[in-house]
């Protein structure tokens, strides 16, 4: 076939996520599609930017058409921030991590047992303020480790220690609990769908369970994880109360240990369903008609490593377009997969920013020219 055949029946959509500490999603879309039309000027680009539910998924949102929002939250350290969400037609996309993720930590400033999720149920009401009656919700990137607690107190529930005080903010609190009143709970919650999207399946406690396996990232000691653990727990125990043996099948559940386990709050209180991040953000996002007409998808992140193949955002973008029938290439910073593990992803090939810069610094500080140069080589190899 020669050259003119294959591009004048060329598309390519770009359906990437960020790359943490570099490029946004929507960047790495613009500096791909500049690489490609440097060697194919007139080739038609399709860019849409995904997120698995982490940081980065309402800005995702925005880029799909979503209208931003901003509202003043608490943040994890009890103090105020902003936080956005985004809303489109009843369909609002939260994502806890705009009001209790680690971004909201001076650098170096831990909070372990004491941070707190209440900005995320300030971030839900807002969003139900809007008027939505479907909310996605992001999870990930916390700096918490409440068992959701912390939202759920901001939605209404009473969480009371033997005097009948509120307990202190933060999942060590939770050792101190003694009754959980959900009578006051926002009754909307009975109406909307709310939709858990994380790419985490970890339960609430245990060896696999939240405080164990994210709490060292949060600044959690070995001793701070025990205790995490246990008043996570008795927690879990507590809500037997009002729940029965849902409180502890949900502690057990996929998701439930995610965000610091504010999953298992929305599994056991608001009905939350648990759907893989980047299954829910596809269909949020419109991937399916973006990728009719396609002859190529370009996906990546930030580093393909052994996390990607566990639901993170190219490997559910490769799996959609395999199924398709479309090829799929991806672009990272860094490459930490081989070729087999790539094909069986559906990534017929990877191109890493440290091919062209070896050095980890330079490669993160000059990602934007380097992921154009990139581009051009993706461009040469399977578009000429």
């Amino acid at each position: 076939m020669t050259d003119g055949a294959v591009l004048e029946t060329a598309r390519v959509l770009v359906a990437a996520d960020k790359f943490k500490g570099s490029l946004t999603a929507v960047e790495v879309a613009e500096r791909v599609t500049a690489g490609l039309r440097r060697v194919v000027p007139d080739l038609r680009v399709d860019t849409l930017p995904v997120a698995d539910g982490g940081d980065g998924t309402v800005a995702a949102a925005v880029a799909a058409g979503f209208e931003r929002r901003e509202v003043p939250v608490t943040g994890p350290l009890g103090t105020p921030v902003t936080a956005a969400y985004a809303v489109r037609d009843g369909v609002a996309v939260v994502e806890m991590a705009e009001a209790s993720g680690l971004q909201h930590l001076p650098e170096g400033v831990f909070a372990a047992l004491t941070a707190t999720t209440y900005g995320s149920g300030e971030l839900l009401l807002a969003a139900l303020d809007a008027g939505a009656r479907t909310v996605v919700f992001g999870v990930g990137g916390s700096a918490t480790t409440d068992g959701g607690a912390g939202m759920l107190a901001a939605l209404g529930v009473r969480f009371l220690d033997a005097s009948g005080e509120p307990v202190g903010p933060g999942g060590g609190a939770l050792a101190d609990l003694v009754t959980a009143d959900f009578s006051g709970l926002d009754a909307r919650f009975k109406d909307v769908e709310l939709v858990l999207a994380s790419d985490v399946d970890n339960p609430l406690t245990g060896p696999k369970g939240a405080p164990a396996i994210y709490g060292p990232q949060k600044g959690a000691s070995p001793e701070d994880v025990a205790t995490l653990d246990a008043a996570l727990a008795h927690y879990a125990k507590v809500l037997e109360g009002p729940f029965g043996a849902k409180a502890a099948e949900a502690a057990l559940a996929p998701g439930a240990g995610a965000a610091g386990g504010i999953g298992y709050g929305a599994l056991v209180a608001l009905d939350a369903a648990f759907r893989p991040g980047i299954e829910v953000m596809l269909d949020v996002l419109g991937f399916a008609p973006a990728l009719a007409g396609a002859t190529l998808v370009i996906t990546g992140e930030g580093s393909l490593d052994e996390q990607t193949l566990h639901g993170k955002a190219p490997a559910g973008v490769a799996a959609a377009a395999r199924a398709a029938g479309i090829e799929v290439v991806a672009v990272c910073g860094r490459l930490l997969l081989q070729p087999g593990q790539l094909g069986e992803a559906g990534i017929r090939r990877a191109y890493a920013l440290t091919e062209l810069e070896s050095d980890p610094a330079r490669s993160m500080a000059n990602a934007g020219p380097l992921l154009e140069q990139v581009a051009e080589n993706i461009a040469n190899d399977f578009l000429r």
